[in-house]
């Protein structure tokens, strides 16, 4: 089984939503069945049909999610080096072409949200970032074309 690289944050966030999905989402979805299936005739059941899809979909993501958890490699992010980006970094990179800066957390590609502020270590980004040292550039292909960035701190 290959390790997923997460933090304690996205651990915590994929149990979470594990344990609502069979402690909440499957007994209602089972409700709605009950439901669906006392109206009779199943064969031209909408409501049943719509309950069942249901649950394909919520036993598909809970057998996801717990391969995942079993998979996971919980990193500590407290706890990692600073003169050098590792997974679970923070860092705080500028663009040498525009002069602006974004600050990322290098985490999962379960947990990675740019929206958020985390990239994948998995995408172009974190891979050209990792092991990189305060002042390195880096320079990766994006899809609008070279990308320069200038390490300016690991958080």
């Amino acid at each position: 089984m290959e390790r997923i690289p997460i933090t304690k944050e996205g651990y915590a966030l994929l149990k979470s939503e594990l344990e609502n999905l069979k402690s909440v989402e499957r007994p209602q979805n089972i409700k709605a069945i009950e439901e669906a299936r006392a109206h009779g005739d199943l064969s031209e059941n909408a409501e049943f049909d719509a309950a069942k899809e249901r649950q394909a979909f919520l036993e598909g993501r809970i057998g996801e999610l717990s391969y995942k958890l079993a998979a996971a490699d919980v990193i500590d992010a407290n706890n990692l080096p600073k003169d050098r980006v590792v997974f679970g970094s923070t860092v705080i990179l500028e663009n040498i072409d525009t002069g602006d800066e974004v600050k990322y957390q290098l985490v999962g590609p379960e947990e990675s949200s740019i929206d958020k502020g985390s990239i994948s270590v998995t995408s172009p980004l974190g891979k050209a970032i990792i092991g990189k040292k305060t002042g390195d550039e880096i320079t990766l292909q994006a899809p609008g074309g070279k990308r320069t960035y200038e390490l300016v701190e690991i958080v």
